[in-house]
C-alpha cells in the first residue's frame, strides 16, 4: 500500500538537488586526486588514517569497518590490496583469536604522511576555500544533523578521536 507524500516545493527541490550533485562529484573528485598524487583510494585513505590515530596503529577489522561504514567484505578486500602493497598487515588480536586485527606499518604510516598535504591542499581549494567561514560553520551544523539522523547511534566517525 502506497501513501502519498508531499513534493518537495522548489527551495527544497535545489536543495535536495544541490546535495546530490555535491555527493554525485565529491567522492569521485577526492579518489582522482588521491590516486594521482599518492595512489589510494579516498576510501584507503581513511582506512590508513583511522589506522594511524587508532592504540598501536591497530584495529580490530570489525572495529575498523564500522569506523569506515564498510561492510566486511568490501574492507577485507581493501585491506589485501594495502597488504599487498605493504602498507597495512593483518594479524590475529590476541585478545579474541577468532578477530583479526589491522596494523598500518612503517611504510603505510610513511605513504600517509606523503599523501596527507596533497589530500589537505585539494579540500582547501575545492571545499573550504568556496566558503566563507559563516558558510563553513553552516556545513558543519547541517552536516552533523543529517549524519545523525541516518546514524542515531554514533557508529560511524571518519577518525576516532
Amino acid at each position: 500500500m502506497s501513501r502519498l507524500v508531499p513534493r518537495l516545493d522548489a527551495e527544497e527541490s535545489a536543495a535536495w538537488l544541490s546535495l546530490v550533485s555535491l555527493l554525485e562529484l565529491l567522492p569521485s573528485a577526492l579518489d582522482s586526486q588521491l590516486q594521482r598524487d599518492a595512489g589510494l583510494t579516498h576510501y584507503e585513505f581513511v582506512g590508513v588514517s583511522y589506522l594511524r590515530f587508532s592504540p598501536d596503529q591497530t584495529q580490530r577489522m570489525s572495529a575498523l569497518a564500522v569506523g569506515t561504514n564498510a561492510t566486511l567484505p568490501r574492507l577485507s578486500h581493501v585491506v589485501s590490496r594495502l597488504e599487498n602493497r605493504g602498507l597495512v598487515e593483518r594479524s590475529p588480536s590476541p585478545e579474541d583469536r577468532r578477530a583479526t586485527n589491522a596494523r598500518l606499518t612503517d611504510a603505510g604510516r610513511r605513504e600517509l604522511v606523503r599523501a596527507t598535504p596533497g589530500h589537505i591542499d585539494f579540500v582547501r581549494r575545492t571545499v573550504i576555500e568556496s566558503l566563507d567561514r559563516d558558510q563553513l560553520e553552516q556545513l558543519a551544523a547541517i552536516a552533523t544533523a543529517i549524519t545523525r539522523k541516518l546514524d542515531p547511534e554514533g557508529k560511524y566517525a571518519a577518525l576516532p578521536e
